[in-house]
Formats: structure tokens, C-alpha cells, sequence
């Protein structure tokens, strides 16, 4: 949260607890679940080898969801090139959903969101630059499930739906406790 509501609220948590968001006025604890993790990891497996595409379908579903998130990115907001063959979106896109997804596989092992290549702190402050909004967070979570339902169609449930959504939401909530200015 950019106004640091929630700064000092976080201690050490007992293994079954993987976040705590306000909702009018309370706080919600949610658990990541054994079963959400295994499901998580299943799914990941076996749509890794094809991240790369999934990825392209993530990013236009966001755009083609929400048109203005072009805006978001330096890249794209002052190009001629179609969205789907500019050169830069494929390579960015495959970073963001492989992290996404690597930090959904590890959320329960490492009792918090962990990302590879990048740390929060810069990911929060690059959001905040870009100006990135609750609402960006809410279109992506939409976007990031379809290209995941694609490859596993056999193993589609309401349950893996529920694990991946945890997932994506404890992320995301970690990179908004760091969208703050860099230091």
C-alpha cells in the first residue's frame, strides 16, 4: 500500500499462515495450502516448456482486457509495431510470467514471496514509477489464469484456479508493500 498501512504489521509467522490482507476494516489470513503448492507445482511442470508462449498470451490478454496498460511500458507506448510482434514484449513477458509462476512453485517452502533475477524492492519501486494500480494487479491475476488453464486442460479445477489466484495474490501483494519511491 503506497501510504504504508500496513508497514510494522508483518513478524515472523507460523508455517501455515502465508498472508494477511485489510478488507474493510479487518485483516483476512490466508493460508497456502500443501494441496494448493502441489497443485501449483503439477501445472507449473508441465506448462514450463511452452512459458514462452503462454507468456505472449498472458501480455495480450492484459491488453487486449485493459488497452490503456500499453502505457505502462516504455516499449511499447511510443511504437508503430503491432503489440503481438514488438520485438521487446516476448522476452519481457516470459520474465514476468516465469517469475510469477517460479514464485508461486516456491511460496510454501520458503514461508514467503521470493523472486529470482530481481529483488521487491526494486519491482515495487518500478510499479510505482510506472504507475501501476490495484486495479493492473486485478486485470493481470485475470489475464495470468487463462494461458495457465490452456495446457493443462485435464488437470483444470475450481481448486487449481483457487491455488494459482493465492498465488499470484500473495505476490502481488508483496510488490505493493514495495511500491514506494526508491531510496
Amino acid at each position: 500500500m503506497r501510504d504504508g498501512s500496513l508497514k510494522g504489521l508483518f513478524c515472523t509467522a507460523p508455517k501455515s499462515i502465508r498472508s494477511v490482507r485489510r478488507n474493510s476494516g479487518s485483516f483476512n489470513v490466508t493460508a497456502f495450502t500443501e494441496e494448493q503448492e502441489a497443485l501449483v507445482v503439477k501445472s507449473w511442470n508441465a506448462m514450463k516448456k511452452n512459458s514462452g508462449e503462454l507468456a505472449l498470451k498472458f501480455f495480450l490478454r492484459i491488453f487486449e482486457i485493459a488497452p490503456s496498460a500499453k502505457k505502462l511500458f516504455t516499449f511499447l507506448k511510443d511504437s508503430d509495431i503491432p503489440v503481438e510482434q514488438n520485438p521487446k514484449l516476448k522476452p519481457h513477458a516470459t520474465t514476468v510470467f516465469v517469475m510469477t509462476c517460479e514464485s508461486a512453485v516456491q511460496l510454501r517452502k520458503a514461508g514467503k514471496v521470493t523472486v529470482r533475477e530481481s529483488n521487491l524492492k526494486d519491482l515495487g519501486a518500478t510499479h510505482f514509477k510506472y504507475g501501476v494500480a490495484d486495479e493492473h494487479f486485478e486485470v493481470t491475476k485475470y489475464a495470468l489464469l487463462e494461458p495457465i488453464k490452456e495446457p493443462v486442460p485435464e488437470m483444470w479445477s475450481p481448486e487449481l484456479k483457487n491455488a494459482w489466484a493465492e498465488a499470484y495474490d500473495q505476490l502481488a501483494a508483496a510488490i505493493k508493500i514495495e511500491m514506494k519511491p526508491p531510496s
